[in-house]
């Protein structure tokens, strides 16, 4: 299993980001997908999970209104759009996969990190 992260950097506050991760060595189709972030001195936590069709899709308080996550299954990829971004959002951002019928079993990325400052 392999999760590749990119579109991460540096954003201005009020400003967007769309990352996006490359899933491979899975069915991707048999998988839920999400995305974690981990802010400094902060636990890691769930920021948006979007299930095989993104027919079941979640979102944490602190981003819904303002994020969308989607996936599109025939390249193996899932994506998380965030708009109107502020200081809190800066954490490393994870992807990870639920890969049916093991879901207990989490499967993440290498991480890329979001700054949000002015």
């Amino acid at each position: 299993v392999q999760l590749v992260e990119s579109g991460g950097g540096l954003v201005r506050p009020g400003g967007s980001l769309k990352l996006s991760c490359a899933a491979s060595g899975f069915t991707f189709t048999t998988a839920v997908m999400s995305w974690h972030r981990q802010a400094p001195g902060k636990a890691r936590e769930l920021v948006a999970a979007a299930g095989v069709d993104a027919d079941i899709i979640h979102y944490v308080d602190s981003v819904k209104g303002r994020s969308t996550i989607s996936r599109d299954n025939a390249k193996n990829l899932v994506f998380l759009q965030m708009n109107n971004l502020t200081t809190e959002d800066t954490a490393v951002y994870y992807c990870c996969a639920q890969i049916y019928p093991s879901t207990s079993r989490l499967y993440w990325g290498q991480g890329i990190r979001v700054t949000v400052a002015s």
